[in-house]
């Protein structure tokens, strides 16, 4: 395989893979992983999910794309079934996490033009991940990930993670803001969850201010904590609400969902997205969204407790490990320090598992795996951490 013309914007792991089948990866000579990171939370229904399969082939022989220049009966199937599932009145639809949140940052921003606000300010918190985009990198709480695109774009502060009352205080010391954005479980910055308590009333503060609330659900939403979004635990509804990432199972489509005082926001012209939306997209998600909405997110908080309480089990003897904390499938095992060399040692023993935050071993399993195979993934993850800790004492 010759890398050679691709950009080096990835440090590469030296596996290739040929197919896939559920939880299972595989190359070419035969050889199987286990996938614990689902594409980073793409393949909820695992690969080649024989529903979601056969619904993008069969449209794939219809019709592929028209452009949002005229009516698609699949786009406007999907947004009824995305807004139904989250509460929300209306969508628009693009080709990423990163664009959906573009599209929320650029609601905030139009919103607040219209209240007379010169400088539209959105309150985005430590550790936090929206994308790559400028705007999105801007929201993104990590300086490593900004260095050298400065200057970032104007009209962002931030606060600490999970503290409303931090919050709250900006709104005495700047005029300007029209929005907050956060994630319902912080994924890259190391899944975090905060407080029961959190988005209820970042929903008040919010309702106070006349601020939009708007969750990135890029990573959280599709299933992945054990109701289809996050925010439907604590029956919050926000003015602004983006996915991605799982609502393709693969196949790239984001949304962005609007209610409340942002449903009014964009009009024609004010955004727009070539691809976003296209009939061979939204079939494939409506058959992702039907499936996990069905027969798959029922089981999901199960399998999450499950896994969180085999991992404690395996590794309460581990003094190296801080912490242990998720929901549903979204899992993160903290250690004492960094701990990126685990990735290579679960990897040398057939799983695939991914390092956030440097201390942060981030589990994210197809939703539809089994219980043998969360049995797999409990012992093979706690070997590889058990390996890494033999390491640090031998050094």
């Amino acid at each position: 395989m010759n890398d050679n013309y691709l950009m080096p914007t990835y440090a590469r792991q030296p596996l290739s893979f040929t197919r896939g089948e559920g939880v299972w990866l595989y190359d070419s000579d035969g050889r199987a992983w286990l996938d614990g990171v689902s594409g980073i939370a793409v393949c909820n229904l695992g690969h080649c999910h024989p529903a979601v399969s056969r619904a993008l082939a069969r449209q794939a022989e219809t019709l592929v794309h028209t452009s949002n220049l005229y009516r698609i009966d699949a786009q406007a199937r999907l947004a009824e079934a995305l807004c139904e599932l989250a509460g929300m009145d209306k969508a628009f639809f693009c080709n990423s996490g990163a664009e959906a949140n573009e599209a929320a940052i650029k609601i905030a921003r139009l919103y607040g033009h219209r209240r007379g606000i010169d400088v539209p300010t959105i309150v985005v918190l430590e550790s936090a991940f929206h994308g790559r985009t400028m705007a999105t990198l801007t929201a993104t709480g990590n300086v490593k990930a900004q260095q050298g695109f400065e200057p970032l774009v104007a009209g962002f502060v931030r606060a600490p993670w999970n503290d409303v009352e931090a919050i709250r205080a900006l709104a005495a010391t700047h005029n300007n803001i029209v929005a907050v954005l956060v994630e319902p479980v912080q994924g890259e910055g190391g899944v975090r969850v905060p407080s029961a308590d959190f988005l209820p009333q970042l929903r008040a503060l919010c309702d106070e201010q006349d601020w939009l609330l708007m969750l990135d659900e890029v990573q959280t939403g599709n299933g992945r904590t054990g109701r289809y979004f996050a925010c439907n635990h604590s029956g919050v509804t926000p003015d602004v609400l983006t996915t991605a990432k799982g609502l393709g199972n693969g196949f790239p489509i984001g949304a962005c969902l609007a209610a409340g005082k942002a449903v009014d926001v964009f009009g024609p012209g004010n955004h727009g997205s070539t691809y976003g939306g296209n009939p061979l997209g939204c079939t494939t998600a409506l058959a992702v969204v039907e499936t996990l909405r069905d027969e798959v997110i029922p089981g999901v908080t199960r399998k999450g407790e499950a896994l969180v309480a085999g991992l404690r089990d395996a590794l309460k003897d581990l003094p190296l490990v801080r912490e242990i904390r998720g929901q549903g499938l979204i899992v993160g095992i903290e250690l004492d320090r960094d701990c990126g060399e685990i990735v290579a040692l679960a990897r040398d023993n057939g799983l695939l598992v991914n390092v956030t935050a440097g201390r942060v071993v981030r589990l994210l399993p197809p939703l539809i795996i089994s219980e043998a195979e969360l049995a797999t993934l409990i012992e093979r993850t706690s070997a590889a951490i058990k390996a890494f800790a033999r390491q640090q004492e031998a050094a």
